[in-house]
């Protein structure tokens, strides 16, 4: 009566591979969704590694099996949730949003008043204090706003070729930031929807009538 085949071994030791790949995957992510929560919530300082492992429900241990070190798991945490914020904006607009420069001015500005420009933000203070950390959050902020850039010319059909295109839409960015370093002092839906308002009737003047 033989034992377990070295094909059967083989077989057994895939399926159990694949669970443990999963496993792996979902706790990483915890580890990134927990780290943005940890920043935006008591800044650089009161975010360790063992408060955010604590927050995910892993050990420590797992912690810096993902990210060795916390510069590692902060700027990784700030780009991932960045990056699903691109993906949730695009996907606001499956059809294009250029007939509705209210709802695209709308969007950009929740981009700046949410969870993840909190977490940026005390990422930005605690890099201009920490040189290794300042080049990775300089590089990674600067292509996440690249990305922004592009999100927006593409759903409001912005021609920057024509002069000074370029500057309206990065004034609207700038100015969407501007109301998100204001939100963390106090929340005032009310004017941020007057400023909505009035820069969506900016941009038809600047930007001209949608073309289909």
């Amino acid at each position: 009566m033989g034992g377990v085949s070295t094909v059967d071994r083989a077989e057994r030791d895939r399926a159990e591979r694949v669970p443990k790949q999963d496993r792996s995957r979902a706790t990483r992510q915890r580890l990134l969704e927990a780290a943005v929560s940890c920043l935006a919530e008591h800044g650089w300082a009161g975010s360790t590694v063992s408060v955010v492992a604590e927050r995910a429900g892993v050990s420590r241990g797992a912690a810096q099996h993902h990210f060795p070190t916390r510069e590692d798991l902060f700027t990784a945490a700030v780009e991932y949730v960045a990056e699903e914020r691109s993906t949730a904006l695009r996907a606001l607009f499956p059809e294009g949003a250029a007939g509705d420069r209210h709802a695209v001015v709308a969007a950009l500005v929740d981009l700046y008043t949410g969870p993840l420009f909190r977490a940026a933000l005390h990422l930005w203070v605690a890099a201009s204090n920490e040189d290794q950390l300042r080049a990775r959050v300089t590089e990674l902020e600067s292509r996440v706003g690249r990305e922004t850039h592009r999100i927006a010319v593409d759903l409001l059909s912005a021609d920057e070729s024509v002069p000074g295109v370029r500057e309206t839409v990065q004034g609207l960015l700038d100015m969407a930031r501007g109301l998100g370093l204001a939100n963390l002092l106090t929340d005032d839906g009310a004017r941020r929807e007057r400023v909505v308002e009035q820069w969506a009737g900016l941009l038809e003047g600047a930007l001209g009538s949608v073309r289909d």
